[in-house]
């Protein structure tokens, strides 16, 4: 609710839509997890033997989940007042970041938009695993077309496939003569 506030007021030119995509870079498991790494929670987390023996401290679902826990503390032992300034303290920095991102706000949806728009076809993620089911490591690449671009490596099938998407995007940026909002490069 902060960070949707935060956002409203800040940039109340920018559409819904834009402004969902602005929400979404800040206020998701892996935004969360480094805010959590940024702070160092993983060192206070109580784990099982299991999690910790597979690195559950630095696991960004793990990270994520308990700040939003420890955010929820703050709330419930302090108000909205205190968990406001909270929030702030750990999410303007990533609101910065955010708002000049660009495609960067969510690669997957920047390619397939970039994709549709120049007439290439709908992307399709080639998605490897590798590694045991508990430390399992995943790649991706972007079928677009007949070729494939960009390369993505994640603990998840989704953190893959962005990676793969952003540096997808870039490929085909490039070699279309754009920037990475999608604009002739040089232009504004």
């Amino acid at each position: 609710m902060v960070v949707t506030e935060t956002l409203y007021l800040a940039h109340p030119d920018l559409s819904e839509g834009r402004l969902a995509k602005l929400r979404a870079a800040v206020v998701n498991a892996r935004a969360l997890a480094g805010v959590a790494r940024g702070i160092g929670l993983g060192a206070h987390i109580k784990l099982g033997r299991g999690e910790e023996a597979t690195g559950g401290r630095d696991k960004a679902s793990i990270l994520s989940d308990t700040l939003e826990a420890v955010i929820g503390a703050v709330h419930l032992s302090g108000g909205i007042e205190v968990s406001a300034e909270v929030v702030h303290r750990l999410f303007d920095p990533l609101l910065d970041v955010a708002s000049g991102l660009g495609a960067g706000l969510d690669w997957k949806t920047s390619l397939q938009e970039l994709s549709a728009d120049q007439g290439l076809g709908v992307p399709e993620y080639v998605i490897e695993d590798d590694g045991p089911d508990h430390m399992k490591t995943f790649t991706a690449q972007v079928r677009v077309g007949d070729h494939l671009y960009g390369n993505g490596k994640g603990r998840s099938k989704k953190e893959a496939e962005q990676g793969a998407a952003e540096t997808a995007y870039g490929e085909i940026a490039a070699a279309l003569g754009l920037d990475l909002h999608g604009r002739p490069a040089g232009g504004s």
